[in-house]
């Protein structure tokens, strides 16, 4: 503690000691320029014309261009959060939103209308964003090989934990929903020894964790897609043709 605030006091007197410096060397300047042309009356029009455009300088240096490279920054942040996101989906997103689905009761429609193997529009995607939204979610964990979902879940958890470890990810506040609801899942099938065994009460419990997972599941996949089809269209065309909701998809070209 007491290191600290002697760091924080040596920092601040660092920055008192530039500014007086500054200072001081401004007004020498300013004493030079008077002597040589001693004309004071211009140099003090000078000094207050200057300080009359402080404020026009802040506003488009602190606050217009400030903002247009915090935009830059951001757009490039969330362009590699993007492909954080992807790595997720290929290394066990997908293939557990396949896992999952298959186990939705109320899947036919919904399958049906989250086949596409074609590029949609913006009107059309807000209208599946909506329509997945508005989805009924039932899942019965008696039609889940609840064994080989936590051998799964295990499997990929260290996937799981490195991604909760990047800071970056907190700007996609959706995405670490889903991350969180994932890694749940998997820590209470974890800490049951027999998951084919389970009580009424505890059965409910675990088909709520699947189906708040599977509707996160379900909606970052989509705008990830979304994403891959304007920026990305060859992985967008392999994504479609791997889409988990398409029985026996298949990565081939047919």
């Amino acid at each position: 503690m007491t290191s600290t605030i002697i760091e924080s006091f040596k920092r601040s007197r660092f920055y008192v000691i530039i500014g007086v410096l500054l200072i001081a060397s401004s007004t020498i300047f300013y004493l030079i320029q008077i002597m040589i042309f001693n004309k004071s009356e211009d140099t003090f029009f000078y000094i207050l014309q200057d300080i009359a455009f402080v404020p026009i300088q802040v506003l488009l240096v602190t606050i217009i261009i400030s903002e247009i490279l915090n935009r830059r920054e951001k757009k490039v942040m969330i362009s590699k959060l993007n492909m954080v996101i992807g790595a997720f989906f290929c290394e066990m997103g997908t293939e557990l939103l396949r896992i999952l689905s298959e186990y939705d009761q109320n899947n036919d429609n919904f399958r049906n209308v989250l086949m596409t193997n074609t590029a949609f529009s913006n009107v059309e995607y807000i209208k599946l964003r909506e329509y997945i939204k508005k989805h009924d979610y039932l899942i019965n964990c008696q039609n889940i090989d609840m064994g080989f979902l936590k051998s799964f879940l295990i499997e990929k958890r260290s996937c799981i934990m490195r991604l909760l470890e990047n800071p970056n990810l907190l700007e996609q506040e959706s995405f670490t929903d889903l991350l969180w609801a994932v890694s749940h899942l998997t820590e209470e099938l974890s800490y049951r020894k027999n998951v084919q065994q389970l009580t009424i009460p505890d059965r409910t419990h675990l088909e709520g964790d699947i189906e708040r997972t599977l509707s996160l599941l379900t909606t970052e996949w989509l705008v990830y897609v979304k994403h891959l089809q304007k920026y990305y269209p060859y992985i967008y065309s392999l994504v479609i043709r791997t889409n988990p909701f398409i029985l026996n998809s298949s990565a081939e070209v047919k």
